[in-house]
């Protein structure tokens, strides 16, 4: 896992390339490279920076040269042996024992076509010194990111925003339609970026970039069909094994040539990945969080370190506990500034600490229970859905009355948040919207007219732009089976633009690998082969996933209320950032340049506070918002430096 950054036929590529790769140190303290070549009438220089996790020697430093191929290369190849053994036995010869050698070689027998071959994360860059060709690619999923920009026959990349934007040769333009998405999701969909000018390359995708300028684009590899082939799968009654499978793709997720540790949380996807990691590599450590008493007290928020404990205790984990009682305000710019793009989701803080304790302690890589909800329908979002369409089905008299009763009831009090009024009054928010647009409202945070209300009036058009964008995104597949498509949509969305984006970017801010095993195009096949009626069943999501999980853990750890990755929002904003939140509103950057609306704010803020509504997550991410766009203007002097 590394930092991959380069120039083709780029104005002094060379010293764009260097600084390109400075910015990426922190994600690769073991090493750095530079690499140099004629490029038609111009040059390209490729850059790495190395977290040594297989072969731990120079074999693996990079860029890599052999034989007239250039790689620079950001990934984990988890099916690198059976590859390796089938390109020695065609003559390929193999210097030491890195994934990326297998890369390499695989490109050379096979170009393009090796693309859906490789089985991990990746996201690389390769030169041919024959023929002056660069070709970029990305993983499958969109687990490694891979940014660019482009200007005439020229481009750059990096494996971070921050790279790009720091060499660009002047401020990069705001994309004021990626602010208005990120605003509507607290994330930026991964087919946007924040900066208008730069692009990310879409998962499953290759872009080649000729001497002559011209760029040829193309597709190895599509979720939509991976859908389609799975319905007709569970149509011919060929459901998976799902408990070998996942068992399959964490042991290989465990391949590495340094110690590696879990997240775990006590919950079904955690305790999962964690009880097989264990039986492959027993004593292996774990790490989970926990919450100052007071915060989780008035959070309403469960115990789930007693869940971990149990797991840890009944499969000799080697259990870390962290309580998280951070500086938030100290946090605020440092995870803004690794993220890159404005995010505002907390759990962003957690992965970070939880890495940054595991590096200490000499951990380079992590496993993660990442895209189990996604993939089998583990979100309330997705058993709330299902119950809207029951919902619809009751009078409208008793709809309205129920709906106005809860719409009176307080979120909060003085001393304690009420979970269980703000999902109710989350769910009749979208109970009686059609299927799309009930699934949308179900977890973004705005309806259109709310988010009409808070912005400038003239980006009325980027509104309905960013709205249409989800509809076309949801309903482009041929799937009959809803769960399904939910599943599909948060697989192509929610998953690439929030939580593989964030989980990447704040544990190599530590320097460390995240791996997700779920996340693994084994396992992706085998979930689009389940039906939706054996995720949700009755009032049990994930219930395919449980049943492969109960012959391995106790049925009260898999069969517990879902707990949340999340982190003590309400208690946050009205204690630790009530102040920075009046600033914000009051004397912030958005509002001064019109793209917030300063009344909308305050309502929102004496809202929150009275106990109303809760708007916790919304002003949290008006905060995010708001340093992140401080700093890409130039106008973050009252901030203080982030960390690198």
């Amino acid at each position: 896992m590394c930092g991959i950054a380069g120039t083709y036929r780029w104005p002094d590529g060379k010293a764009v390339a260097d600084r390109l790769t400075d910015v990426l140190a922190h994600r690769g303290p073991d090493g750095a490279g530079r690499y140099g070549h004629a490029a038609g009438d111009g040059e390209v220089h490729l850059g790495h920076r190395r977290l040594a996790i297989v072969d731990l020697s120079e074999t693996g430093a990079q860029p890599m040269v052999s034989d007239g191929l250039v790689l620079t290369y950001n990934g984990e190849l988890y099916n690198a042996p059976e590859l390796r053994a089938e390109l020695a036995a065609a003559g390929a010869r193999f210097r030491g024992t890195s994934d990326t050698e297998v890369v390499l070689e695989a490109w050379r027998r096979w170009g393009t076509d090796c693309l859906p071959r490789l089985r991990g994360m990746f996201a690389f860059g390769v030169f041919d010194e024959l023929t002056g060709e660069l070709v970029l690619a990305r993983d499958q999923l969109g687990i490694k990111p891979l940014f660019l920009l482009r200007r005439g026959g020229g481009l750059v990349f990096a494996s971070e925003l921050k790279a790009l934007a720091a060499v660009s040769g002047g401020p990069l333009e705001v994309d004021h339609a990626a602010l208005v998405a990120s605003l509507l999701y607290y994330w930026v969909p991964d087919s946007r970026c924040a900066y208008r000018e730069a692009e990310k390359l879409p998962p499953g995708t290759w872009l080649r970039c000729r001497p002559d300028g011209r760029v040829e684009r193309g597709r190895f590899w599509d979720l939509r069909e991976v859908a389609a082939e799975g319905q007709e799968r569970a149509r011919a009654g060929e459901l998976p094994d799902l408990a070998a499978v996942v068992e399959e793709s964490t042991r290989r997720h465990l391949l590495a040539d340094v110690p590696v540790a879990t997240f775990l949380s006590g919950g079904l996807d955690s305790s999962y990945l964690t009880a097989l990691a264990a039986r492959e590599r027993p004593g292996i450590s774990a790490y989970t969080i926990g919450f100052r008493a007071e915060d989780a007290r008035f959070e309403a928020m469960p115990d789930d370190l007693r869940h971990a404990r149990r797991v840890a205790e009944r499969f000799g984990v080697d259990l870390h506990e962290i309580e998280i009682a951070p500086d938030v305000q100290d946090l605020l710019p440092r995870m803004t500034y690794h993220l890159d793009e404005p995010i505002g989701d907390p759990a962003a803080i957690n992965t970070f600490l939880i890495c940054s304790a595991a590096r200490e302690a000499g951990v380079k890589v992590m496993l993660s229970g990442m895209g189990a909800d996604e993939l089998f329908a583990g979100y309330r979002k997705h058993l709330a859905n299902v119950i809207a369409l029951r919902y619809q089905r009751v009078p409208g008299p008793l709809r309205r009355g129920l709906s106005a009763a809860v719409d009176r009831l307080p979120v909060a009090s003085a001393r304690r948040g009420y979970r269980s009024v703000r999902f109710a009054k989350r769910f009749l928010s979208f109970a009686d919207l059609p299927e799309e647009t009930a699934f949308r409202r179900s977890y973004t945070l705005y309806d259109r007219g709310e988010l009409l209300g808070l912005i400038d009036p003239d980006l009325a058009g980027t509104v309905d732009d960013v709205l249409t964008e989800h509809a076309d995104v949801y309903r482009d597949n041929e799937l009959d089976d809803f769960v399904n498509r939910m599943c599909l949509g948060d697989s192509r969305m929610f998953l690439p633009g929030l939580n593989l984006a964030y989980t990447d970017r704040s544990s190599m801010a530590a320097s460390t690998e995240v791996r997700v095993p779920y996340v693994d195009v084994e396992v992706v096949r085998a979930a689009f082969a389940v039906p939706g009626n054996r995720k949700i069943a009755g009032r049990q999501g994930k219930a395919v996933l449980k049943e492969a999980a109960v012959s391995v853990l106790p049925r009260e750890i898999v069969y517990r209320p879902k707990g949340l990755f999340s982190a003590p929002l309400r208690a946050w904003m009205s204690r630790d950032l009530a102040p920075l939140v009046r600033e914000v509103v009051e004397d912030g950057e958005l509002v001064r340049a019109g793209f917030l609306r300063r009344e909308a704010l305050r309502r929102m803020v004496a809202e929150d506070a009275a106990g109303h509504e809760d708007y916790s997550k919304h002003l949290w991410h008006v905060l995010t918002l708001e340093h992140w766009y401080r700093n890409a203007t130039g106008a973050a002097g009252r901030l203080p430096s982030p960390a690198a």
